[in-house]
């Protein structure tokens, strides 16, 4: 595997505000940037916090080669979308990380930590219906598309796609 990750520490708030501030990173978010360190800041509480009491959460993703510098976050949590809590895989890599296969590469570690070390019964992501290079990265760690779900207020549904610990196939994809 090409990437080192970690859990989030408080020293990542500027990597975390470098690469969720940028609009590039945010075309799909309905939410926007973050608009500032403070709102970096609270997120990134948020993420130590659901670590302290899951024992799993976002990750801090870096190159093996270039171990000094995050290129993105992402992870497992336990989020609320619209009606359903899900075991939610996330992720938002750097710009000048794109099209490498560094998603593909990170949803599959995800997954497979999910339910081999986690002993998760379901791992799901909500993506939204145009974001299509988010959507074959979900498709090739072995996720598929469910049902769309109304998530966001005044805006077209997200598409929920999910994965079951039983359908799973280590390798595959």
């Amino acid at each position: 595997m090409r990437l080192f990750i970690r859990p989030v520490t408080p020293a990542d708030v500027d990597d975390l505000f470098r690469i969720y501030g940028d609009p590039a990173t945010n075309t799909f978010n309905p939410a926007g940037p973050h608009p500032d360190i403070h709102h970096s800041w609270e997120v990134l509480s948020r993420a130590i916090s659901h670590w302290k009491s899951h024992g799993f959460g976002s990750w801090a993703i870096l190159l093996r080669d270039h171990p000094e510098r995050v290129i993105g976050f992402g992870g497992l949590s336990i989020r609320k979308f619209a009606d359903i809590t899900i075991n939610n895989l996330g992720y938002r890599f750097s710009t000048d990380s794109w099209g490498k296969g560094l998603a593909t590469e990170f949803a599959n570690y995800a997954v497979g930590y999910g339910f081999n070390e986690l002993t998760l019964p379901e791992i799901s992501a909500v993506v939204r219906a145009n974001h299509l290079a988010s959507q074959k990265v979900l498709v090739k760690a072995g996720l598929r598309h469910i049902r769309d779900i109304h998530d966001v207020e005044n805006a077209p549904a997200s598409m929920l796609f999910s994965l079951k610990r039983d359908e799973w196939h280590h390798g595959e994809g």
